[in-house]
Formats: C-alpha cells, structure tokens, sequence
C-alpha cells in the first residue's frame, strides 16, 4: 500500500513514519512518497526517516520527489501537511494581526483567515490533481486551518477526504487520565469544529463520568485545560474545552501575552526549525538526535503565551503528550484499508449530525469508521453559546471560500469583519491591505474590482 505525504519536507513527518514502522500486519503500508517544493528540506527529513527505519526489516520504502503528478500517482492514500507561505508566512500572518490589536494565531481569528485565504486555493488545486490521478485514493488532511481545507477538498473530492487533528484526542486522554479511566474504552462525547469544540461528556460503561470531575475542584485543576480555563468556568460551562477556546472566552488576555512576547509562536517555530534545517545539511549531522532534540522543545513550549495569560507556568510532563495525529492518521488508514472498525474523532462533513449547519459543513466529531470510510454518530444539540461560536465561525469560513471562489476583496474583508474576535469593519479592512501586501499568495486580492481569481 503506497501512502503519498504532501509537506513531505515538513518537521512533523518522522512522527507518521515512526506510527508506521510500528505496522507489522498484513497490508500496511509498504512505500511512502515525500513530495515538497523544497529539495533542502525533503532532503534533511529523508535522512531523518532513514535513521528511524534502521533496525527494522520490513521498514517502508521511501522515495522524495518535487514532482506532484509523480507523486499522486498509485497512491492509495494521501497524506496532506502543507504549509503555503511557509513557517515566515505564519509569522507575518501573527505580527500583522498584533498590531491591529487582534488575534494572529495560525487557525483562530485573523491570522487564521489569512492562512486559509493563502491556502484555500492551493488545496483546490491539489485536490483536482487527485481527482485525476488518484480517484480512488482516501486523503488525510492535517493541512491548517484543518476544518476549512477539508471543507474546500470536500468540494472537490468528497467524502473521500477526511480531516484529522490530535487536540481532541489529547484532551479526551487527559480527561480519562485523570478520572483512572482506560482512554481506548471510554466514550468521548465531544462536537464542534476544528479548534472550536467541546468535550461534554466521558462514558465508561454507559456511565458519564464528568459531572464527577467537574465536582472535584482538586481533580478539575490538576490537568492542562483545569489550568487553563479555571475550574470555576469549566462548571459554569458543564463541559471542557478544546485549549484553543482560550482564545475566544479569555481573548484580551491571549492577545496582551501575545504582544509582549519576546516572540511570537510562528517566529518562535521558523527561528527554531532553521536552526534545525541548516544543522541538516550538514551530512555529520546526527539526523535523528537533532530531530529528536527539537522536537521535545517544540512540545514543552507548545501554547505558552496562554499559559502564561492563565498564570499556569511549565507544562507537566504527563501534559506533554498530544493525541498523536499520527496514531490517529494510522489508525484511521487501517480502519479503511483492512476494515479494522474503530471510532475516531475526525473533521467530516455534516450530513445531518448538526441541525444547525447544513450537510456539507465539515464539523468535528466522533465517527464509527470501516472500509467504506467515516460515519458521524449522532450528538446531542448543541447549547446556544456554542450554537452562537460555531455558525459565526462558520460563517467566515464560508466567506473565506467565496472570496477564493469570486477572487472579491470585498468578500474577503467581510471574512474578516464578522469574526467574533475582530472588533471592527475598519479593522478588518486593514488587515487585508496588509496581508495582501506582505503574501506573494494573496495577490488575488490587490484587485478591488471583484473580478475572478486567476490561479498561477
């Protein structure tokens, strides 16, 4: 079975490969491609992935290439973690939002808008060019912002592309830890979309236990999201967040941390990874060990502006392991492949699950999943104040589509304008008179006269 990654150069990759090494059963995954537009960078990670395989006889075969039509070409699913303007790209997307006095993180307010606009139309692309060479391939996105590039695919390729992200996994694994429950046997009764959900409930027997935690102040504050929302608005919510609701109920905080940090997360990444990147194309450098080393960094660091807003200090050890979107991605590619059943928490489209979003609204939530792909379990309704988050920001995303769509500037100001964490139509105007200055991608949008976008 061939498995084609698209951001094949990109940092996280060794992780879906060392899921893989771990595959040993009958019809996994046997050939992986690595496709990117950055020879350097392809380069430094297929030395890593050689490291990783050494020792292990029957370790994938895996070949890198620039070449995107070479690269779709037999697979059987495709893997995709790209990042259009690159990790400089999300670091402009954050300092321009800063300095309007909003939110510049990569998936959530301004700076997501402006990713997914950049973004949006090179996922368009990339999904025709599967229609046509890969039909029958299953796509995987983890490509950010996760719930809107899938909603984009979709359009072109259907339910045949599937969107994935470990921070569901990751606090449904915090919750269960410290309930003394078994993660892999309890239910996760959680609904949202990407970045924009709520756990409301872990059942182990038929039996909900988190009117149990959310009784226990001691229980409640002694994992990251108790930490970072406070028990007190965890019991007022009845449920737990996704971490990345730090953004929305404690904004004026996030955004005033964000500010005065030395760096942003995205400049902290880019400076980081090149640190990384230019120790790898030295050919003695140890490839793994510097992998290895930057990543446990990368983790331990992960979110600290709002831990620092929360007053929450370093991680917790036990903290620092995510849901693992590559256990995720294998165990979703093995539900498919060999109609292994499982239930995972994956970023699908509606259908029916949500009255309040029509069908072909990507959500997340859990699905029952075999060979025919993922079906969504149905979920109980959402509150208002959820009900109130999820249709405005689903609402943007549909702006967001239909300004790629039209190439209008004036739609993509209105993207930005009715975000619940951008405060103003003049502000919103602002931000597009700077992303478009500062991104090669959205020249699209330098046009004021609406007329349709013209692809390069």
């Amino acid at each position: 079975m061939k498995l084609t990654i698209l951001g094949g150069g990109g940092f996280r990759v060794p992780l879906v490969y060392g899921a893989l090494l771990g595959d040993h059963a009958e019809g996994r995954v046997t050939h992986v491609t690595l496709h990117d537009l950055d020879e350097g960078r392809l380069s430094a990670i297929a030395r890593v992935l050689t490291d990783q395989a050494e020792g292990v006889p029957d370790a994938p075969a895996v070949t890198a290439t620039t070449d995107l039509d070479e690269a779709l070409r037999g697979a059987d699913f495709v893997f995709s973690a790209i990042r259009v303007g690159g990790l400089e790209g999300r670091a402009a997307d954050e300092r321009i939002a800063l300095a309007e006095g909003v939110l510049g993180q990569e998936t959530v307010g301004a700076g997501g808008i402006a990713y997914g606009l950049r973004t949006v139309p090179v996922a368009d692309r990339i999904a025709r060019r599967i229609a046509e060479l890969a039909p029958d391939a299953w796509v995987i996105n983890f490509t950010n912002p996760a719930g809107l590039v899938t909603e984009a695919m979709s359009r072109v390729l259907g339910d045949r592309v599937i969107g994935i992200c470990d921070s569901p996994v990751g606090l449904g694994r915090r919750v269960a830890r410290v309930l003394g429950a078994n993660p892999d046997e309890a239910w996760i009764d959680y609904v949202g979309l990407n970045h924009l959900g709520w756990l409301r409930g872990l059942r182990v027997g038929g039996r909900d236990l988190l009117p149990r935690l959310l009784a226990d102040e001691e229980a409640l504050g002694s994992f990251e999201e108790g930490r970072l929302f406070g028990p007190e608005w965890l019991r007022s919510l009845g449920a737990i967040p996704n971490e990345y609701l730090h953004y929305y109920y404690f904004n004026r905080e996030a955004v005033h941390a964000y500010r005065t940090a030395e760096r942003t997360r995205g400049a902290y990444l880019r400076d980081q990874q090149g640190v990384f990147y230019e120790e790898m194309a030295k050919p003695d450098t140890p490839a793994l060990a510097a992998w290895h080393r930057t990543l446990a960094d990368r983790e331990a660091t992960y979110m600290a502006a709002n831990r620092e807003a929360a007053g929450m200090g370093d991680r917790d050890e036990e903290d620092l392991e995510s849901g693992g979107y590559e256990k995720v991605a294998l165990a979703l590619m093995r539900a498919i492949a060999r109609d292994e059943r499982t239930t995972l928490i994956l970023n699908v489209r509606n259908g029916s699950t949500l009255s309040v979003l029509d069908a072909d609204a990507v959500i997340e939530v859990p699905c029952l999943v075999d060979a025919n792909g993922p079906h969504p379990v149905s979920v109980a309704p959402l509150p208002y104040h959820a009900v109130g988050l999820v249709t405005a920001v689903k609402a943007v995303e549909r702006e967001v589509l239909a300004a790629v769509e039209s190439g209008s500037r004036a739609t993509a100001v209105k993207a930005f304008a009715l975000h619940p964490l951008v405060d103003s139509v003049a502000v919103a105007r602002r931000l597009v008179e700077g992303y478009t200055a500062e991104h090669p991608g959205l020249a699209w949008l330098r046009s004021r006269d609406g007329r349709a976008r013209t692809d390069d």
